[in-house]
């Protein structure tokens, strides 16, 4: 599927091709070219996948979907250029007594795991900073100890606000000649790289998504966010520590190698279809990429290191870890 618009690893396919259709034919999962002459655009073995993530004009046969919730299958659906519009979740990912501890958290241990994820945030932007060659950042390490010792939502958030301010006033010296970044902005991006952090954001979101469904965790009902119709507070929250050191980290790559140019963006900040498609394939290279674990030494890839930060978090919740300890690295 990587050669037919679209990619493939362990777990996770993206389906970009417009006018495609994602069935079942003989026990493996294949994507067939309906409105075109191409026929079979690729296979897979259903034991292997656990999300399947489609943009745009991409269906699924009735077939499909009773045996995704057979297999414990998440569809996620996207419109053409990323803009996540909600999932189909297998019935089976209802594990009670996990929901049940989750919901049983106390206020001040909702506060103990938003502290965690806000303190390796701050950490996680830091160190990026630092890798860029960036430094006079001691004021973030300040925040980080503010962060840790916060003993409220509210004190939480306003620290997390600052930190975020400071950081993304620096990030412009993390990219090369001819891009700029100026000030963060969204819903619409104003600039290139802030159209590129915000589709790194859902994408990274969605990741995150994916597994707290697989582990059975209520991706709504968060620890920092605020409760919102239709919101994945949690996902969000957890989210927290991925961002400057896998996401932000992601796009000043694409960036500073040439990857993606001005040139491949249209008059309203988003990406051509050739760009997006390109966008995605490295996007899943990248997170298939694999790094040397800073608590556990080995190596991992960063999907699946997001995967066991929600394992963590779950055992937290259970009282099986008396603490979360956020992903975190020094350098």
């Amino acid at each position: 599927m990587k050669a037919s618009e679209g990619m493939f690893d362990e777990s996770v396919i993206f389906v970009t091709k417009q006018g495609t259709q994602v069935r079942t034919d003989e026990g493996r999962i294949v994507v067939w070219d309906v409105d075109g002459d191409d026929g079979e655009l690729a296979s897979y073995p259903t034991e292997k996948l656990d999300t399947i993530n489609v943009f745009g004009g991409v269906n699924f046969s009735t077939p499909f979907v009773a045996r995704a919730n057979e297999h414990g299958i998440v569809l996620n659906y996207f419109t053409q250029n990323g803009k996540y519009r909600g999932s189909f979740v297998p019935e089976r990912n209802t594990i009670a007594e996990i929901r049940r501890a989750q919901y049983a958290l106390s206020d001040d241990d909702e506060l103990d795991l938003a502290k965690a994820m806000i303190a390796g945030k701050i950490r996680n932007a830091r160190t990026l900073l630092s890798r860029k060659g960036v430094h006079g950042t001691d004021v973030l390490k300040d925040l980080g100890v503010r962060a840790e010792n916060a003993t409220n939502k509210d004190g939480l958030r306003g620290t997390e606000g600052e930190a975020a301010e400071r950081y993304f006033n620096r990030l412009d010296e993390t990219l090369t000649d001819g891009w700029t970044f100026e000030k963060r902005t969204k819903r619409p991006p104003e600039d290139h790289i802030n159209s590129l952090l915000s589709l790194t954001y859902v994408m990274m979101k969605n990741e995150v998504l994916s597994g707290l469904r697989q582990y059975n965790l209520d991706p709504f009902l968060g620890v920092l966010h605020a409760d919102r119709h239709g919101r994945p507070s949690l996902a969000l929250d957890l989210q927290e520590e991925f961002r400057p050191i896998f996401c932000d980290a992601f796009v000043t790559r694409l960036v500073n190698r040439g990857v993606i140019t001005h040139d491949d963006f249209t008059a309203d900040n988003h990406l051509a279809d050739e760009a997006f498609k390109t966008y995605l394939s490295k996007f899943d290279d990248y997170m298939q990429e694999e790094f040397t674990h800073p608590h556990f030494e080995y190596s991992v890839s960063r999907r699946k290191a997001i995967r066991q930060q929600v394992i963590l978090l779950r055992k937290t919740m259970t009282g099986e870890m008396d603490e979360y300890h956020a992903l975190t690295f020094d350098r």
